[in-house]
């Protein structure tokens, strides 16, 4: 790990320098001033999906699902709890694969709920289906490791 990270915000997506002995004490945005780290997984849109996914020196999670899926929504708290336990190593995102169509395309999503965890802009595992939060973080422990 390097002397300081790269942290998009979840609120303004600007990018911030946060240096990597004070990444677990949080820090707060210089340009909005909200906080660089919440607990709650962001909402990824075609705005900020760069930022968070190339731009950003953590890894990012990214849940890709839609609204009238029932298995994402059996998911989504499931996915709200492994963000309190994976920040601020790994960021954690929501993309709505009906309002990002050409982001999901881009993934080749082919179901929902998939996840994939991006590190530097670049794949590096997927996982497709339902998984309660302990599973979600050990999977992310193993595809960093």
């Amino acid at each position: 790990m390097s002397d300081s990270e790269i942290i998009a915000c979840p609120a303004c997506a600007s990018l911030n320098r946060v240096p990597s002995t004070k990444l677990a004490d949080g820090g707060k945005c210089g340009r909005c001033h909200s906080p660089l780290f919440d607990g709650h997984p962001v909402t990824l849109t075609a705005a900020n999906f760069n930022a968070h996914a190339a731009r950003s020196s953590i890894p990012l999670l990214v849940d890709f699902w839609a609204s009238w899926c029932g298995p994402c929504r059996q998911m989504a708290p499931q996915f709200e709890a492994a963000a309190r336990e994976l920040e601020p190593t790994v960021r954690l995102g929501k993309l709505d694969t009906e309002a990002e169509q050409a982001i999901a395309g881009r993934y080749g999503i082919r179901s929902i709920p998939t996840m994939i965890l991006i590190t530097g802009g670049r794949e590096i595992a997927r996982q497709s289906g339902v998984m309660p939060a302990h599973a979600i973080i050990s999977w992310v422990g193993q595809a960093l490791s």
